[in-house]
């Protein structure tokens, strides 16, 4: 069943994980799936499973801290298909853990310009073409239970980026685009691991499973 016949889906981190997941099911469902992330080979490998079921894609290697390359998608997706149908922000940067006082500058930087300044830019960027299309959706995939010790970075920049979901939501509740939040259950993910080093990833739920219970929300 062809779930999503002419729409055109937006997926960041979609090189692996659930990202690499949510693009490629969407893409066997029908989507036109704009696949950004910022590993090519990754990128690659999901075009040949999304061609192989039929469906097609649009590779986007584009670092989301790369405004004009941000704005460059933007027009680019306007130019072409005039509007976006599906938003799905799955990206996301892990700094290395440490106590408050012992976070790197660099490690800092990264994770709030990846998840907390990145958030805000993408929707500003893709606000407009949501709001070309009737019934567009915009979902965000949160880790709320990353907060803590050792957390500061990571913590820090998700729950800016809750802070932005949140208010984009409100100010849209009445008028649309619709937007969802989604909370994955524990997956064998490399940012997950770098968390919890050692665990038993078998006891960890799949992405593509996890990528099923998403795509209902859609």
């Amino acid at each position: 069943m062809r779930d999503f016949n002419g729409k055109v889906a937006l997926v960041t981190g979609a090189s692996r994980g659930l990202g690499y997941a949510v693009a490629r099911d969407l893409g066997a469902k029908g989507a036109h799936v704009i696949a950004l992330a910022r590993t090519v080979g990754g990128l690659e490998e999901l075009d040949d499973e999304i061609k192989g079921a039929g469906g097609q894609a649009t590779l986007l290697p584009l670092d989301l801290t790369d405004e004009g390359g941000l704005q460059r998608m933007g027009k680019a997706i306007h130019d072409r298909w005039g509007g976006l149908d599906l938003l799905v922000h799955a990206a996301a940067h892990a700094a290395p853990l440490a106590p408050v006082g012992h976070v790197g500058d660099k490690d800092l930087d990264r994770c709030w310009a990846v998840n907390g300044r990145a958030t805000q830019r993408l929707i500003t960027m893709t606000d407009p073409l949501l709001r070309a299309r009737d019934g567009s959706k915009a979902l965000f995939v949160t880790h709320d239970a990353a907060r803590g010790k050792f957390h500061t970075a990571y913590g820090m920049s998700k729950a800016a980026a809750r802070a932005v979901i949140d208010a984009y939501a409100a100010e849209n509740d009445k008028i649309g685009p619709d937007v969802l939040t989604f909370e994955p259950e524990p997956m064998p993910t490399a940012l997950r691991a770098r968390f919890h080093p050692g665990e038993d990833r078998a006891r960890l739920t799949d992405p593509s499973t996890e990528a099923v219970r998403l795509i209902t929300l859609l």
